[in-house]
Order: structure tokens, then sequence, then C-alpha cells
């Protein structure tokens, strides 16, 4: 079953919002991302992203944008997962899948209302994507 694993958040200041997820949730920093902090609480990734004045493929006025921007899931097969999004209605935006299990990617979509999403089948930093539920057996 695809997991969801990964939240994108545009922020102000992606240090600031780091000491605020450690102090107020527990969270540690799993890495650093191209624009700002990759945070974990052993399961879930959360990007804390500042996207100053660049423009992003997919996004409009993503500068003036606070709080989520998009989420991603974590696949067995990329390909199948494809075709299920575009049969839905989801329609294709950017990037590719890597065949090598040691690069990081994403393929982005949109959703039928606009809504943006990853899916990955080499997950994110800080992110695990099978879990056991506290007293259920492995």
């Amino acid at each position: 079953m695809d997991k969801l694993r990964h939240i994108a958040l545009s922020v102000e200041d992606p240090e600031a919002a780091a000491r605020f997820f450690e102090q107020a949730f527990g969270m540690r920093r799993a890495g650093n991302a191209m624009r700002g902090i990759y945070m974990t609480d052993g399961t879930m990734n959360v990007a804390l992203l500042n996207f100053k004045d660049e423009t992003v493929p997919g996004y409009a006025g993503l500068k003036d944008v606070r709080g989520v921007i998009h989420f991603g899931m974590w696949v067995d097969d990329v390909e199948a997962t494809a075709e299920r999004v575009v049969a839905a209605g989801g329609t294709y935006l950017t990037g590719r899948h890597e065949q090598d299990p040691n690069v990081f990617y994403e393929v982005k979509y949109r959703m039928p209302d606009g809504t943006v999403f990853d899916i990955t089948a080499n997950g994110w930093k800080g992110a695990v994507k099978e879990v056991v539920p506290d007293g259920a057996q492995p």
C-alpha cells in the first residue's frame, strides 16, 4: 500500500521553524533540503522550505504562501501509481523516476482540484515506509 510520508511547508525562516518543531513537538533534524531543513518524527518527513522570490514549477506566487504546499506518497511502483493517478484525473507536473535506489527523486503531479503532490519509491530523509503500530504483530 502507498504511504503518506512527506509534507512540505512554506515558511519564512526554516531555522526558526526547525527550532519550533524541535521544542514544541520533539522532532529532530533529518538533514538539509535545497531550500531549508528536513525534520522527522521517526516516521514522517516534514520539509520546512523558504522559496524566497523563486519561481517553482506548478506553483504560482509561492513566495507569498505560508503553510502546506504539497504532500508526498511513498509508493511500491512509480509507473503503476502514475497510471492510477492519471486514470483518476491527475496530471504530471515535473520530475522523473530514478531506477537507482541510492538516488533521491520525486515525481510531481497535480490532483484534479490543483493540489500538488509527489510520488517516489525511494522515500525521504527521516521517513520510514512500513510502520508496525503499537501492540500489532509484525
